[in-house]
This record gives structure tokens, sequence and C-alpha cells, in this order.
């Protein structure tokens, strides 16, 4: 049974229908499925927008080509499914909820899902129907409603880079998992000088000012010559090189497999804006994250990069809780 606490004064709290509550009183309500603990008005704005204009795009269960989303959880945890069976899993930072539906879709344990922004609506819509073995809260990585060292097995994909001190991130996970328990990320990673040598961090200044609106207009007026370039590039063997100065998404290395064309060009649209919108992007070295890992008390750590999917490669940290 997890127990709940106010993260601004360690008070107990109770979990209703209504949302957390003390002798009664609601202190953070449940609103369309989440119990929320901060407001819409944050540095997730983006992210809120994104993920409920694109609420499907991304979900395994509606790609019937693609199996991403589960390739990557379970290449990344390397958990064995039949083992998770009432488990308490936190997972932070779940946007639309490509996670969550493979966490209450392939395994019986308990999800407890996490995010900054109002896309909890659109996890909601998509993953609600599990009912009790899912629970929903808008909260801060710096603030969660948990009372700490908790959880069995804690996860964050793709989200540590977005927030504003990437190690405090770290540790604010860390102390949600229990004794003996494990932690899993996966980040953007720094492989050298010439990583932010790319389109994504020289217009990022100027794009992520923009009005969501506008840039998601800005986007899909030029995203079908984007694709058609990348693909030419990649074509003649240059890609590598020339695309990283085409802004658009990495088409080859991050989208699934067999997708059709226009499927192919919602995935650009939402990875290019995901690319170009956001507050914060601070990769890491997996040197870095392994180092705090050790810092905040996990042994038998992993830190490498992990291939899904075929082409898909990505920096893992992983380790268990001493």
């Amino acid at each position: 049974m997890i127990i709940y606490s106010d993260p601004h004064n360690s008070n107990e709290l109770q979990l209703t229908e209504d949302g957390l509550t003390i002798e009664g009183k609601v202190v953070y309500p449940k609103i369309n499925g989440a119990i929320r603990t901060v407001s819409d008005d944050n540095y997730t704005d983006n992210f809120g927008f994104q993920w409920n204009k694109f609420r499907t795009t991304q979900i395994d269960r509606d790609v019937k080509s693609a199996a991403q989303s589960k390739e990557r959880f379970f290449a990344v945890t390397d958990w064995d499914k039949e083992n998770l069976e009432g488990e308490n899993i936190l997972e932070v930072g779940s946007g639309a909820g490509r996670f969550s539906q493979i966490v209450l879709d392939y395994t019986k344990a308990n999800l407890f899902s996490v995010d900054y922004s109002n896309a909890v609506e659109a996890n909601f819509k998509n993953n609600g129907h599990h009912g009790d073995r899912f629970k929903l809260f808008q909260a801060s990585v710096y603030e969660m409603p948990f009372k700490k060292a908790q959880f069995d097995k804690v996860f964050c994909f793709g989200v540590l880079q977005h927030t504003p001190d990437v190690k405090q991130s770290v540790a604010s996970l860390a102390e949600m998992v229990k004794k003996g328990g494990e932690l899993a990320v996966d980040f953007y990673p720094v492989t050298g000088w010439w990583t932010k040598i790319h389109a994504k961090y020289i217009f990022r200044p100027i794009t992520k000012k923009m009005d969501n609106e506008k840039l998601l207009r800005k986007i899909e007026k030029n995203v079908d010559w984007m694709i058609t370039a990348s693909q030419f590039f990649n074509k003649i063997g240059l890609g590598k090189i020339t695309n990283r100065f085409i802004p658009i998404c990495d088409i080859k290395s991050t989208l699934p497999q067999g997708l059709t064309k226009q499927q192919l060009r919602e995935w650009c649209i939402l990875d290019t804006f995901d690319m170009f919108s956001p507050e914060y992007d601070q990769p890491q070295t997996l040197k870095t994250v392994k180092a705090w890992f050790e810092e905040f008390g996990f042994k038998n750590i992993f830190a490498e990069f992990i291939t899904y999917g075929g082409t898909n490669r990505i920096a893992v940290v992983k380790g268990i809780k001493n």
C-alpha cells in the first residue's frame, strides 16, 4: 500500500474519489482523471499542448504497424513482465501515456504515473480504463505526493533533459525507490563536442519562445520538403552529416519502421515540435548520470547505449537501491 504525503509539509494524505484529502478536506483535487498538485501554468505547457494534440500518435495500441514503445520499455528496463505482478511502479514524465500503456497492458503491476503538464488528460483518455491499477498525478518531479522509499520500481524515459536541474531530478527519482528496488532512466546523450552542432540547438533560442500554435503551423508548413530532403541524404549516405542541419527530427534513427506516409508525416511533426518547443534541453553524458546514481546509493549500475527496434539507440542508466 502506497502512503501519500503532502510535498509541502509532509502531512499524510488519504486517497479518495475526490483526490488527496486530510481529515475529509480535499487538499489536491482529482480533475479529469488526474490528481492535481500543480497548476497548468509552468515550463511544460508545450508538452501539455503537444500530447493533447497528438494524443494517440505514439500509443502502440493505436499504431498497428509499430511496437516501438513496448520494445523500448522492455529493452531499457530488462524487467520480466511475469515478475511484475502486484509491484508498485512509479512513472515520472508520462506524457500521453505511451509507456503507461505498456505497463498496464502487458503486466499486472500497479502504476503510479506523474507528469508536470496537463498531458495527464491525454494519458487518462488513453489508459483510464484500467481502473484501480492506474493512478495518475499532475505533479512536479521535485515535489511528488508520496512518502519516500516506497516503490519497487521507478522509471523516467526521455524526460530528464527537459527539467531545470537534471541532477536534482535524478535525486528526486532515487529517493522514491525502496531498498532493493530499481531505477531506470533514459535521456538525450552528450556523445562528443559535436552534439550541439545541430539545427535543434541553433534554432531553439528562438523557437522555445514562440507560441505553441505558431510553431506547430510553421513545422506543418515545412515538414514535407524536410522529409524529402532528409530521406534523400539518407539514401545517398550523407544523412549522418547533412541532416544535422535540416530542422527536422532524426527520421532514420528515432522513428518506428513501417509507418505509412501519413503516419510518418504525423510523427515528424510531433517529434520536430518536441525538438524545438521545450524550455530546457540539457543532454548528459553516461558517465555523469552514472556518477549521480552512485552518489544516491545505487549498486549494480548499468550505463550504456541500448539499441531497440533495429535502429533506435538511446542512453540508459539503471541500478538497484542499496
